[in-house]
C-alpha cells in the first residue's frame, strides 16, 4: 500500500468536505442526523461509521497510483 496505513488528516479533510458539499445539495443522508446538526457533523459520522463508498487516490511523483478504499484506511486493529 502507499502511503500511511490510516488517512492522513488531510485526505480526511477532503472527504469531510466533498461528502459534506454533496449533502448541502440534496445527496441522500445515510445516517439519521441527529437534530440541528450540519452538513460537517453528517459527513464526519458517516466517516465515523465507515459507510461511505468513496476511495482515495494515492499518487506517487513518477506517476504510478493505487485506489484505497476508504473502508480500509479507517478499520480499527
Amino acid at each position: 500500500m502507499i502511503g500511511p496505513p490510516k488517512l492522513t488528516r488531510f485526505e480526511k479533510a477532503r472527504i469531510v468536505g466533498s461528502r459534506a458539499l454533496q449533502i448541502s445539495m440534496g445527496a441522500p443522508v445515510l445516517v439519521e442526523p441527529s437534530k440541528g446538526a450540519s452538513a460537517i457533523d453528517i459527513a464526519l459520522k458517516e466517516l465515523e461509521i465507515g459507510i461511505l463508498p468513496m476511495t482515495i487516490r494515492r499518487t506517487l511523483p513518477d506517476g504510478t497510483y493505487q485506489d484505497i478504499p476508504i473502508k480500509w484506511l479507517t478499520e480499527e486493529e
